[in-house]
């Protein structure tokens, strides 16, 4: 931007695009007068960083001598810390190494830099990526402009991010439980075709993509993802993703699901793939209201109490008629063993019984004041008995039909195929809320939660770097966790502690880097990495 400063230099907008140029002064013997003569010399960047074009370049260049050339290349000194923290967490999960033999030359360097600038600058938008590349060791070290990037993004291909995806599988533990969960990223697009209305989750009236992640339990990191529009649900995207988890080399996997995938159609697609899983029954089940049923006199008793998850459970084992095509394409079925682990949690009731009073008490202000819809009618005709006299209009609570909704709150069920145990279901199951918390990181450390691009093809690489950037902040997430890293500091905080480190290179010379605080070696101490 200082070129901008010296005298005779002005920009002009041509077709949106700020171009650079020097006005040349001189006088015209002929005409007798001054006049102008414009010497374009480079535009602006998005970000209003000067470009120089090639002949302006030229010109600089020309005259310097040797020795001028080689003081200009003398010193260098960029951030190092984050970065460097960066290149050592690819090594040590092997994502760097996927990455190169997923995209090969040169790319693969251009995409891992990206993902440093989402992860270090995560609520700053792209355009400001060349900024933050010239003052940071990254893995491309060059500049990357923002139409660059744009390509980037437009040029990953389903072919390559497959190859990732399969080398980043063949790193998961054999017995590893996979959780897999959804989400909504909305987007103010008109232009891409998945991006539809459906169930958002954060409540939001836009338009959205859903986006599908399994994440390793024990790793405590994503493996793979999936785009689905956004007016799929829930349930409807288990078949695909097994045929996904097959295609990849996942013959035999250990699910983890929550309720808004149970279905029997569900159930009988991992029978039939012989997967193992745990999932969580709706309460509407018929399955699930006679499990509870059964236990219902005798789970409270102490001898069904389990100290550690503060909950009361019982396992019984049972059958689950499984529903397939033979080979002559007739309709067949057969038992398959299935465990059902039902569980009673007091605080959970009491926090439901709460929820479920606001809700009535609701009801009747909207009906007083008229303002019920169509199904919030269908509610208060199911929970409340109307009395009309020849004068009045009054109403009293259905107690009948409260009582009987009530008396399942604080109950839920699990279902598995392997597991006997109801603590170790519970365990594995209660763990799955890391997705959700991954979840959480993705839309906001990352700024996914809007989309900002106008393709399907930038979208698509654009949501790949994003959760490669997720596979390192995941993994970060589990150190600090691990060490009690939370209690002294945030992620970007603590990003930010060791961001400061400053690498100093000289020509001819080693490099070296800054001072390094105690504070900063305890950071990296606890990612075993010694400076």
């Amino acid at each position: 931007m200082d070129i901008l400063k010296e005298k005779g230099i002005k920009t002009q907008r041509i077709k949106e695009i700020d171009y650079v140029y020097r006005d040349n002064p001189y006088w015209d013997k002929d005409k007798k007068q001054n006049r102008h003569r414009r010497e374009y010399i480079g535009k602006l960047s998005d970000d209003g960083e000067f470009i120089p074009n090639q002949k302006y370049l030229d010109r600089q260049n020309k005259g310097k001598d040797e020795n001028t050339e080689v003081k200009a290349l003398i010193a260098n000194r960029k951030f190092f810390g984050a970065t460097h923290l960066l290149d050592c967490i690819g090594d040590t999960i092997g994502i760097k190494k996927d990455l190169e033999n997923a995209f090969g030359g040169d790319t693969y360097k251009k995409i891992l830099s990206l993902v440093y600038f989402l992860i270090l600058e995560g609520e700053s938008s792209m355009y400001r990526f060349p900024k933050f590349a010239k003052t940071h060791k990254h893995p491309n070290e060059e500049v990357i402009s923002s139409q660059r990037i744009s390509e980037i993004f437009s040029s990953i291909s389903e072919n390559e991010k497959t190859l990732f995806f399969k080398e980043r599988i063949k790193r998961c533990l054999k017995n590893e439980y996979l959780a897999y969960d959804t989400t909504s990223i909305s987007s103010y697009s008109e232009t891409m075709e998945q991006i539809k209305y459906g169930h958002n989750k954060d409540l939001e009236s836009l338009p959205q993509i859903n986006l599908a992640l399994v994440f390793g339990e024990e790793a405590m990191l994503p493996v793979y993802y999936r785009k689905m529009p956004g007016n799929i649900s829930d349930i409807s995207t288990i078949k695909k993703l097994l045929i996904d988890m097959d295609f990849l080399g996942l013959e035999k996997i250990n699910f983890v699901l929550d309720r808004g995938f149970y279905s029997v159609d569900n159930i009988n697609s991992l029978y039939r793939m012989r997967h193992k899983f745990v999932i969580a029954g709706r309460a509407n089940s018929t399955l699930i209201k006679t499990s509870i049923g059964e236990v219902y006199d005798k789970i409270k008793d102490f001898s069904n109490y389990n100290i550690e998850h503060n909950i009361y459970c019982i396992t019984k084992e049972s059958r689950w008629k499984y529903e397939y095509q033979n080979k002559r394409g007739e309709k067949a079925s057969e038992n398959r063993l299935l465990y059902i682990h039902v569980y009673y949690d007091g605080v959970r009731a009491e926090s439901e019984k709460k929820d479920f009073i606001k809700k009535l008490k609701f009801l009747e202000e909207t009906y007083n004041d008229g303002s019920c819809s169509d199904s919030q009618k269908t509610l208060f005709d199911k929970y409340f008995i109307l009395k009309e006299t020849k004068n009045t209009v009054s109403f009293a609570h259905n107690q009948e039909a409260i009582n009987s909704h009530m008396q399942n709150f604080g109950y839920f069920v699990l279902l598995s195929n392997h597991i006997t145990g109801a603590d170790t279901a519970i365990s594995i199951y209660r763990n799955k809320d890391v997705v959700e918390k991954t979840f959480f990181n993705l839309k906001n450390r990352l700024d996914m939660k809007r989309t900002k691009v106008s393709s399907e093809e930038s979208l698509e690489g654009k949501i790949f770097v994003n959760f490669v950037a997720l596979v390192y902040i995941s993994y970060i997430h589990q150190i600090m966790l691990n060490n009690d890293l939370y209690k002294n500091y945030s992620m970007a905080s603590l990003l930010d502690e060791i961001d400061v480190i400053e690498s100093y290179e000289y020509h001819g010379k080693k490099s070296h880097i800054s001072e390094v605080t105690k504070r900063q070696r305890d950071i990296l101490h606890c990612f075993d990495i010694v400076i």
